[in-house]
Parts: C-alpha cells; sequence; structure tokens
C-alpha cells in the first residue's frame, strides 16, 4: 500500500521528477568516445538535432520506490501524445493520471479520492517553475531547460560532456551530462543549496523505430537529509500506434489538496 499512498500524495509525476541513477541493459546505447574541443555550441546543437520524433507513444513502466526504510514496486501502463498528454494507469486501474499542458490530474481507487490541478504543487516541491514540455523532457531524456538559452562552461567528465552555466542562478543550480553518441541527457541535475534540496536524474537509452529513447531511468531526490529513491524501467515501448486515453473520475470521490 506504501507505493500507491505515496503516489497519491504527491501526484503520479511526482514520482517520474524525482529520479537518479541507471540500471544496465542489453539493450541500451552508450559508447561513443568524447572530443575536448567540442564547444558548447555544438553539443547543444547536437542535442537538439537528435530529439525523438513521433505521435503517440505506449508500453509498460516499472516503478521500483525506496525510501531508505521502506521499499515497493509497482508495474503501470504508460501513453503518450507528443506536446498533448501524458496518461498512466496502475494495475487494474487502481491509479490513474492524465496530464496535459494546462491540467495535472490523477485519482487513487484505494482511498477514493483524486486531484486535479496545475503544476503549481510540482513546482513548488522542486523549487522551479513546471510545465508540460519540461515533463515531458524529463520522460524522454531532453534537458528540462531550455540549454539555447544559456551560455555554458564545458569540460568531458566520467565520459561524457558536462555543461555547466557560466552565470549562476541565484535560487538554485544546474548541471547537465550528455553522452556522447546521441547527444542526450546522461545526467541532469537541479539543487537548491538554501534548502538542502538536491534532484538527480541519469539516463541509458535504447532504439525503438530509430527514436532514442530512455530504456532506465533511476532517481534519487534529497531533502534535510531524506533520501527517496525510484529507479524506472520502461519496456515493450511501441511509436505510432493508434490510442486512446480514457480517463474520468469515479463518481463519489473526495477532492484532495496537496500540501
Amino acid at each position: 500500500m506504501l507505493l500507491y499512498k505515496y503516489i497519491t500524495k504527491i501526484g503520479l509525476f511526482t514520482v517520474l521528477l524525482i529520479m537518479l541513477g541507471s540500471c544496465k541493459s542489453t539493450k541500451s546505447i552508450t559508447g561513443g568516445e568524447t572530443n575536448a574541443k567540442m564547444s558548447a555550441k555544438n553539443i547543444i546543437n547536437a542535442h537538439y538535432l537528435n530529439q525523438p520524433n513521433f505521435k503517440t507513444l505506449r508500453g509498460r513502466l516499472k516503478i521500483d520506490y525506496s525510501n531508505g526504510e521502506e521499499s515497493q514496486g509497482v508495474n503501470v501502463s504508460l501513453r503518450m501524445e507528443k506536446d498533448k498528454v501524458i496518461w498512466m494507469s496502475g494495475p487494474l486501474g487502481v491509479v490513474k493520471a492524465h496530464i496535459t499542458p494546462n491540467k495535472v490530474s490523477f485519482y487513487n481507487k484505494l482511498q477514493n479520492e483524486y486531484f486535479d490541478g496545475d503544476f503549481s504543487y510540482l513546482s513548488q516541491l522542486l523549487g522551479t517553475d513546471l510545465d508540460f514540455e519540461k515533463v515531458q523532457n524529463l520522460l524522454l531524456g531532453n534537458a528540462v531547460f531550455d540549454l539555447r538559452k544559456e551560455k555554458f562552461n564545458t569540460e568531458v567528465s566520467n565520459g561524457n560532456y558536462q555543461l555547466k552555466p557560466k552565470k549562476a542562478r541565484e535560487l538554485f543550480k544546474i548541471l547537465f551530462q550528455l553522452e556522447p553518441k546521441n547527444f542526450k541527457i546522461a545526467e541532469q541535475e537541479i539543487s537548491q543549496p538554501e534548502k538542502a534540496r538536491q534532484l538527480q536524474a541519469k539516463y541509458t537509452y535504447q532504439n525503438i523505430s530509430g527514436n532514442v529513447l530512455p530504456d532506465e531511468i533511476q532517481i534519487v531526490a534529497e531533502e534535510a537529509g531524506d533520501l527517496t529513491t525510484i529507479d524506472l524501467s520502461f519496456r515493450n515501448l511501441e511509436l505510432n500506434k493508434p490510442m486512446s486515453f480514457p480517463y474520468k473520475v469515479p463518481k463519489g470521490y473526495d477532492k484532495i489538496t496537496l500540501k
């Protein structure tokens, strides 16, 4: 029950936003050699040239959750229409989430509760403005912020291109690493030192119909010494198949306010 309560409390997509780490897979795309002379501009341009190109996506997502004291795992169905909707459903539809550019909504049959609101709660959790595009970027292995709007220093770190802003942000710090084979995000990190918060996301990849998409994502979020780890495994991904996104809050459910 712990994982379902956790999903209800912070919303199904917060689970997807607090990630770190990576696990090896026979399908994972790795390798490639870095060029220490490659400019930050060329690295960033290559990242945006290699964005996945699809209309719809569906597959299975395994979520393993641990907070150091409790651990659980669950498999969910994932569907996406790029730039329009992200949909998830737990076993037997016990938990469902429906995310659009204008709304975040989910319900939980175990507690007869539902949430219907915007991205402000998720933004509050991470200490930075969130929107549909940023959530989608996290799921697809793209940079959560538009790298073309800042200037970066670059260096080679752990076999990846590391980008660090030349001008420090006032409220939080960001750091990106891009793997050299496909210039996809290998790791992205957001931290708020004053609030002792840190969010890291690392990725490995697989090739689906010519598109480089995440294979394994693991998340670690740390706040005031409390550590939460969530491993995500993407399986049986298919692109551009006809699909629907059924979502309707059952009658009689209580609307909850997330704090």
